[in-house]
């Protein structure tokens, strides 16, 4: 599997989650493609969809809590509106616009 086709898997994995689950994906083409580009990079290296947005400790059943989607994520939207990673968004919250260059 070629990072590429990881990344196309996993975003079209995370719409459908999030779908279930009544949420929405990030909206903004920028931060969705890093987070997905991750996640397929931690699958290749280290044989898990681990959040790329938090620590390793390389430890795998510690690590288990931080693998996609995290033990975190639900409770992380309930209370903030989206997951740590801001790939997963409660629908109806406002997504930051990002900065301008």
């Amino acid at each position: 599997m070629t990072e590429t086709t990881g990344e196309e898997e996993i975003l079209a994995w995370s719409d459908a989650y999030a779908r279930e689950n009544g949420w929405v994906l990030n909206p903004d083409p920028d931060v969705l493609a890093a987070v997905t580009r991750g996640l397929a990079r931690n699958e290749q290296r280290f044989g898990a969809r681990y959040c790329p947005c938090r620590l390793r400790s390389g430890d795998k059943e510690k690590d288990r809590a931080i693998i996609c989607p995290c033990v975190y994520h639900r409770d992380e939207i309930e209370t903030e509106g989206n997951c740590h990673c801001r790939l997963y968004y409660r629908k109806g919250v406002a997504v930051p616009e990002a900065p301008e260059t």
